[in-house]
């Protein structure tokens, strides 16, 4: 079954974002979407995220990107600590006070300091606001890991460095675009909102 593609506004204004996401959605689902920043759509308001879930940010965000009249797509992610009271959360990009990954990493390091239980996940939340006021799509992926004493390797961004994932031996950072986005947060998060947005769609039957 073919389908015209659709425009869909991503709350973002980082090109490499909408690369990224593009990359992921086309993978899911085929070429099907055709994601717009908010710059390209004239949106210039700055978005306050004062959510206390990820979820909420995510629907703050895609709410305005459908101001332009399409479907608005937001995710909201980051690190959540168990021992530290899932800290950092929301705050993630913001631990130390501003968007500084090493300086967000070091406070990390220092509140862990003598804890021996270092899980966390990575959670991301991908939420889809309609123009018509129809019901949002939502979903939720994470991946589960522990943070290192030391940062490993060199790609990625955020925590990847500290963030060991067992089943590949290696941290995030350590790890190529693709492989990261086999089993990341973000990418498990794209398949599931695919399969709901290929539903919703009617480009596959539901079979709930």
């Amino acid at each position: 079954m073919t389908m015209e593609k659709k425009i869909v506004v991503l709350a973002s204004r980082n090109k490499g974002k909408v690369a990224e996401l593009q990359r992921l959605l086309t993978a899911a689902l085929g070429d099907v979407i055709e994601l717009k920043s908010l710059d390209d759509v004239g949106i210039t308001e700055e978005i306050e995220e004062n959510g206390t879930t990820f979820e909420e940010n995510a629907f703050i965000k895609a709410k305005v990107a459908a101001g332009s009249g399409y479907p608005g797509l937001a995710d909201d992610s980051g690190l959540v600590v168990p021992a530290l009271n899932m800290e950092p959360g929301v705050y993630s990009a913001r631990y130390a006070g501003n968007h500084d990954d090493k300086a967000n990493n070091a406070l990390l390091l220092k509140k862990l300091e003598g804890v021996s239980n270092r899980a966390a996940a990575f959670i991301c939340s991908l939420v889809m606001v309609f123009p018509d006021g129809s019901a949002p799509i939502r979903a939720v992926g994470a991946v589960e890991g522990e943070i290192l004493l030391h940062e490993r390797g060199k790609g990625g961004f955020g925590y990847d460095p500290l963030f060991w994932y067992d089943p590949a031996g290696k941290t995030l950072a350590e790890m190529e675009a693709d492989e990261k986005n086999a089993i990341s947060h973000r990418g498990n998060a794209v398949r599931v909102f695919a399969r709901k947005y290929a539903k919703r769609m009617g480009l596959i039957e539901d079979d709930d």
